[in-house]
């Protein structure tokens, strides 16, 4: 029974840890976690993302991404592509931190 709780917990703290949203932007498709397309429509977008000076603000598929300089740090390695077709995600940058989040 410990076994499995102690299975369960780390699992959940895997799972935690892959969504959680300080952002590297990537020059190369091949290293990146998600390719994303940035769209103008709030309509269009899976995620609304807002970018925030404060790394304590960024929490798992909150939408409030903070970007790092350091790719170690990195929670999630993104590459930008022009093409909607490539992309995995879909999002739109907001101005206002309350709009943030996924759709």
């Amino acid at each position: 029974m410990k076994q499995l709780l102690s299975i369960l917990i780390l699992l959940f703290l895997d799972v935690y840890a892959l969504n959680a949203q300080k952002v590297y932007k990537t020059s190369f498709k091949s290293e990146a976690d998600k390719v994303i397309y940035v769209t103008e429509f709030k309509s269009e977008a899976d995620m609304i993302v807002f970018d925030t000076k404060f790394k304590s603000e960024a929490k798992p598929y909150s939408g409030i991404w903070f970007w790092t300089t350091f790719k170690s740090e990195a929670d999630w390695k993104v590459y930008f592509t022009k093409f909607k077709s490539e992309a995995n995600l879909k999002v739109y940058f907001t101005k206002f931190k309350s709009e943030a989040g996924m759709k």
